[in-house]
C-alpha cells in the first residue's frame, strides 16, 4: 500500500536519485541535496514498505500562489497512481495553506489536465517567473508548458 508522508533526513539520497534521474532526462531541473536539505519541509515522498518510490514538493511563491515541482515516480513503480496520490497530497496542502492558485511548469501536459490543471499563460505567474525562472538556464526560452489549478 502506498503512504505519502512529510520527507525526513534519511530520504534524502533518495529523493535526489529520483528528482536527477528525470533531470538526466531534462524532464526536470536538478536539485542539488543541499537544496533538499533546505527545503525539507516542503518535500513529500510516497513510499511503499520501505521503499521510496515517489517524490514531489510544495513551494510557496507568494500569499495567492504555489507550485509543485520535483514531482518524480521510480520507473518501476510508474502506472500505479503514485504520481496521482503525490499531486492529491500537495493539492491539499495547498488548500490547508489558505493559497488559491497552485501552478507546475511541465512537459506532462496530459498527466497535470487528468489531475484538474488547466494550461494557463506564464505570464499569469510573475512570481515564479522572477523568482525561479530568472536563474534558470532555459530562461528566457523555457519550452515548458504553464499549468494550474485554481480553489
Amino acid at each position: 500500500m502506498i503512504e505519502v508522508r512529510k520527507a525526513v533526513l534519511k530520504d534524502i539520497d533518495r529523493v535526489y536519485e529520483l528528482v536527477n534521474q528525470y533531470a538526466d532526462e531534462e524532464l526536470l531541473l536538478p536539485r542539488t541535496r543541499e537544496s533538499l536539505i533546505i527545503n525539507i519541509q516542503s518535500i513529500f515522498v510516497a513510499e511503499e514498505g520501505e521503499e521510496v518510490l515517489g517524490v514531489a514538493c510544495l513551494a510557496v511563491l507568494g500569499q495567492d500562489m504555489a507550485e509543485i515541482r520535483s514531482l518524480a515516480v521510480d520507473g518501476k513503480a510508474q502506472g500505479r497512481g503514485i504520481g496521482k496520490i503525490l499531486v492529491e497530497k500537495i493539492v491539499g496542502e495547498t488548500k490547508k495553506l489558505g493559497i488559491s492558485k497552485l501552478i507546475s511548469l511541465t512537459y506532462q501536459v496530459a498527466f497535470f489536465k487528468k489531475c484538474g490543471f488547466d494550461i494557463i499563460q506564464k505570464e499569469e505567474m510573475p512570481q515564479k517567473v522572477w523568482t525561479d525562472c530568472i536563474h534558470c538556464p532555459k530562461f528566457p526560452a523555457c519550452d515548458e508548458v504553464a499549468m494550474a489549478i485554481t480553489f
